[in-house]
């Protein structure tokens, strides 16, 4: 495809605006991903180079919510190992999808999503005790795979899950919640990375830029976030929820 000067208007603004928010709470794959189909990049490209650009800014999300102390670095790691291997399985399906058979998974994973993220849309609200032992690595290992898996397939919304996951399956803080998930969908990011490069699905002249703007919002997110905390975080999440719901009941009604 060809790339113009309002390809960059399209994107870059977006991918800012969603680094910041997936920084904070996920969910920054609602408005990047779309941002590149808007400016119409196909759909596999679009989801390779979102992948390229976001793996970048989550990078540093990582740092700044590790060098904060809000990352649980054994189990983080753990669940990072799993969802390196579920983001790669997953994204080696989507390339092996032709574009009529990814709308039709796109279809029936939509309702599911929903539906979920209505039912949790109340969570951190209260504080649960953290998960400890065999369990703890456990669920860690558990998330990390399913939810890489989903993030290698279909993306968005997937920090968002971290963030639920975490708080309600390990009983993290919303604060810690958002650091290791950024460190697991780091992983995540990189595994599917690979898959979409290999197969030539990067757009580079536009990926680089985008990367560019997606390490200053997740840079922005972050510092607001670990100087704020939840009572940040928390209203950012169900912006994030809120959004998700409206694109998956816009899709399908689409």
């Amino acid at each position: 495809m060809e790339i113009t000067w309002k390809t960059f208007a399209v994107v870059c603004p977006l991918i800012f605006l969603g680094g910041f928010m997936d920084a904070v709470a996920g969910g920054g794959g609602i408005i990047t991903l779309p941002a590149y189909m808007f400016a119409g990049v196909p759909i596999h490209m679009a989801y390779g180079t979102n992948k390229f650009g976001n793996s970048f800014g989550t990078a540093i999300a990582t740092f700044n919510y590790g060098r904060g102390g809000f990352i649980r670095w054994k189990p983080g790691f753990l669940c990072a190992a799993m969802s390196l291997i579920g983001s790669w399985l997953g994204a080696l399906v989507v390339v092996a999808l032709s574009e009529q058979a990814l709308q039709y998974c796109t279809t029936i994973l939509l309702p599911a999503v929903a539906i979920f993220m209505i039912l949790n849309r109340n969570i951190g609200k209260k504080e649960k005790e953290e998960a400890t032992g065999k369990k703890l690595y456990a669920l860690s290992a558990l998330i990390g795979l399913v939810i890489g898996m989903y993030d290698g397939f279909f993306g968005p919304g997937t920090g968002t899950f971290m963030v639920l996951a975490f708080t309600a399956l390990l009983g993290y803080s919303l604060i810690n919640a958002s650091g290791n998930a950024k460190l697991v969908n780091l992983a995540s990011n990189v595994g599917g990375l690979i898959a979409y490069i290999y197969h030539g699905n990067v757009l580079f002249l536009l990926g680089i830029p985008a990367a560019i703007c997606s390490i200053a919002g997740n840079y922005l997110g972050t510092k607001m976030a670990i100087k704020i905390g939840g009572k940040f975080i928390r209203p950012v999440l169900l912006t994030a929820m809120g959004l998700l719901v409206v694109k998956l009941i816009f899709d399908i009604l689409s």
